[in-house]
């Protein structure tokens, strides 16, 4: 149980005590700043501490904001700090020099929380604060003043904020208006009921195979119920972000769920609607599968051109201006929002379209949407990536080189040549363009080679120019087509779906990537990569073996392939989200 010590002389009429109660503190009294050291050193060192001002008047959820959010090691709001565990050495340092101080006359503030919270920021430690908006949070220095902080409590439902703020503020249209207004009140009840975040997040996974299911039946009445299951599943995707939001539930394995299961889930419907295109004698598995090809690439490229830019010095461009400009005007948020098809407006274009039309025609529709989205999206990042001046850094390419997901064939290819080219980009643009032309109209397992020593040759500078993020959206591109090609034309039952599997696997190693960049872990053990091959070895195996093999043959061993691909790195994926060691990822995943 985390320790609350209440600091000063109690205040008549407070509910503060019970307030930290009720959010499970154990609650002690000291009288002054050294009283509070010597309670403090008696908290058992695996807990959460919080030092808080006798006289504070606010809010119980901007309490519950300072003091429980679990993503920050050290967080405060006026009149209050925190410290888990790891951040507890610092918080008794700076406690320790405010009693030995005298109490720290020379400090304009005179709450000990707040001394404390300033001799933080003296040595360099974070201290997350929240934003409390309407929400009140002081200190009041006489009666009326605490008089005044009283009614202006009074003055805002602690609720209603909380309930307002469970919603993601830069959601896509269909999510706001149609998802958000209830799916707040869903998020209340569980919180009631004490289901967490990762519960809603498995029953939404569960609701969306159930809906993958009754689109593989093929009937009408199984299109219709698959539709309105995968509504259901994304209000309940919703819901568990809103849930941790509300009841500040959050976990790094939350987070992991969550990213990986929506992907999970849409992509197990692109099956089922394939199995089902099937059953009525409609193959859509090469629709299906290039499907996920273009949502995973265009996630790619969001990821790419957000990690090369986060940290990047002088990020500024007049194409970002402008696009700054259209976000002051409301109708244009809207419509900007809505034609990169985020989450929500995709699945519902999907249910719509699976309840009222054919596998053939959602694939069709479905394609040419995510096509426009991806081509505005990529293009808007490629203006804003040549008009900046931007300086990227160490961290930034070494990001992005993660993110390529170079294996030993690379590497091998850079040793043995020792060449040295310079624009990666260019060089990248052009193996892939080699590989395609060969796919097509030559000999694959040429271009694959000569795709894979481009990969390798790209990498052999650090990834800092103006479109080098580029490279590993264009590595997915050319690794997944060269699937979905050689499956294609391989011309026997049960390849596409084969092939589906094994993109499906490596769509995966590759999230998972993302997710632990995002973390600041940095890219998955080089033995991994090594294992599976990375993504030039993939590719010039499956070139090899569909110039090997029988069709027949072909499809066996990409079945074999992506069995052995999958059960690698979910294995390794789970070890290591599950382990004390990942990192907490503080990411709101797709625009909903």
């Amino acid at each position: 149980m985390p320790t609350a010590i209440v600091t000063g002389q109690p205040v008549p009429g407070s509910s503060l005590e019970n307030d930290l109660r009720s959010l499970g503190f154990d609650v002690r009294m000291a009288t002054d700043a050294a009283e509070a050291e010597t309670l403090l050193a008696a908290v058992p060192a695996d807990r959460r501490v919080a030092l808080v001002d006798a006289r504070f008047v606010g809010h119980l959820h901007a309490l519950r904001l300072g003091l429980t959010d679990p993503r920050f090691e050290l967080a405060a709001v006026p009149g209050a700090v925190t410290a888990q565990p790891a951040a507890r050495p610092a918080l008794t340092r700076a406690l320790a020099r405010e009693t030995s101080a005298g109490g720290g006359t020379a400090v304009a503030v005179d709450s000990v929380a707040d001394r404390i919270v300033t001799a933080l920021d003296a040595d360099g430690s974070t201290v997350h604060r929240p934003e409390l908006g309407s929400l009140v949070a002081a200190v009041p220095a006489d009666p009326q003043a605490r008089n005044e902080a009283r009614q202006a409590v009074a003055a805002v439902d602690d609720e209603a904020v909380r309930l307002r703020s469970a919603v993601k503020s830069r959601d896509g249209f269909f999510t706001t208006f149609f998802i958000s207004p209830y799916s707040r009140y869903i998020a209340r009840w569980c919180a009631r009921r004490g289901l967490t975040p990762n519960q809603v997040t498995t029953a939404s996974l569960l609701t969306a195979l159930i809906a993958a299911g009754c689109a593989a039946t093929g009937t009408r009445g199984g299109f219709i119920a698959a539709g309105v299951l995968l509504i259901a599943s994304f209000v309940l995707d919703c819901t568990d972000g809103q849930l941790a939001r509300y009841a500040l539930k959050y976990s790094t394995l939350g987070a992991w769920l969550d990213a990986t299961f929506d992907r999970a889930k849409e992509y197990a419907y692109y099956a089922g609607l394939a199995l089902g295109a099937a059953r009525g004698g409609d193959d859509v598995w090469a629709l299906a599968l290039g499907a996920m090809v273009l949502q995973t690439c265009r996630h790619v490229v969001d990821f790419s051109f957000n990690e090369a830019n986060h940290d990047a010095t002088a990020n500024t461009s007049p194409t970002a201006a402008l696009s700054g400009k259209l976000d002051s005007v409301g109708w244009t948020v809207w419509v900007r929002r809505m034609i990169v098809l985020p989450i929500g407006e995709r699945w519902a274009l999907i249910a719509v379209l699976t309840a009222a039309t054919t596998p053939r025609i959602t694939f069709y529709v479905l394609l040419v949407g995510c096509a426009f989205a991806a081509t505005y999206t990529t293009a808007g990042r490629v203006l804003r990536s040549v008009t900046r001046k931007a300086e990227r850094t160490d961290r930034a390419a070494r990001a992005l080189a993660d993110l390529a997901d170079n294996g030993p064939v690379a590497a091998f290819v850079v040793r043995l040549t020792r060449v040295r080219p310079g624009a990666p980009i260019l060089v990248a643009l052009g193996g892939v363009t080699v590989l395609a032309v060969n796919l097509f109209v030559g000999e694959p397992v040429v271009g694959a080679a000569v795709y894979a020593a481009a990969s390798g040759w790209a990498l052999c500078r650090p990834l800092k120019g103006a479109l080098d993020w580029l490279v590993p959206p264009l590595f997915r591109a050319a690794e997944y087509g060269t699937v979905l090609v050689l499956a294609s034309k391989a011309g026997v039952n049960g390849a596409l779906p084969a092939a589906f599997g094994l993109v499906a696997a490596v769509a995966y190693h590759h999230y998972d990537t993302v997710y632990r960049i995002r973390g600041d872990a940095g890219a998955p053990p080089a033995w991994l990569v090594r294992a599976i091959g990375g993504q030039e070895g993939r590719t010039l195996l499956v070139t090899l073996l569909a110039a090997l093999l029988t069709a027949s043959q072909f499809k066996v061993a990409l079945t074999a392939l992506a069995v052995a691909v999958a059960l690698v790195v979910l294995v390794e994926s789970i070890r290591f989200w599950v382990s004390s060691g990942a990192p907490a990822v503080h990411d709101e995943g797709e625009t909903a």
